[in-house]
This record gives structure tokens, C-alpha cells and sequence, in this order.
């Protein structure tokens, strides 16, 4: 099973969304190209109800303790309540791109 699936195993169990997106960003990013490591989670759900933003990363931040530990560099988290996803028309921001590393355009 690759990095993605776990991922997705994880934040389904934890947090039971209603919407869950887990893009592989590594291609964007000075690494080798299966390395894996840098990832855009999109999680909806009612968990994060009446709870900040900070509170929400940290559910998602201890789902992936393992794989946070062992590989992954970067997380882009964008956790949101039913409502809020709503409220944004199904959408989340897109990732900006790589400033480092020495990546070429």
C-alpha cells in the first residue's frame, strides 16, 4: 500500500468525512519523483464542528503520527466543517508553488 492509501485509511477511520481528498504534491517539489513526501489533505467533517483551526490540524496531525515520523515532509491541511465546505463551494485553495530546493521551472 503507498503513503496516499495509508493516509486515506488513517483520516477515514479518525474522522469519518464526508469529503476526504488526498493529493500527492511531491512532483512539485525538489525530491525524487516517488519520494512521497509532500502532500494537499482536503478533509470535511463534523468532528471539526466548534472546534478551531488549530484543534482540527492537531486531530489530523495525530491520525498520521506514524507516517509524519517517518517520511512525510509537507501537509497542506485545508479541514473544514460540512458548512464551511459549503460555504466555499466545494473547493479549496490550490497550492502554490515550490520556492526551494533549487527546483526548476
Amino acid at each position: 500500500m503507498n503513503r496516499k492509501d495509508i493516509i486515506e485509511q488513517k483520516l477515514q477511520a479518525a474522522l469519518l468525512p464526508m469529503h476526504l481528498e488526498i493529493l500527492d504534491e511531491t512532483h512539485m517539489h525538489s525530491v525524487p519523483e516517488d519520494a512521497q513526501s509532500h502532500y494537499k489533505v482536503i478533509v470535511v467533517s463534523e468532528v471539526f464542528t466548534g472546534k478551531p483551526l488549530v484543534q482540527r490540524h492537531r486531530l489530523v496531525n495525530k491520525a498520521l503520527e506514524e507516517e509524519l515520523a517517518s517520511g512525510i515532509h509537507a501537509l497542506a491541511l485545508h479541514t473544514m466543517t460540512p458548512q464551511e465546505w459549503f460555504d466555499k463551494g466545494g473547493q479549496a485553495p490550490q497550492s502554490p508553488p515550490c520556492l526551494g530546493g533549487g527546483k526548476k521551472a
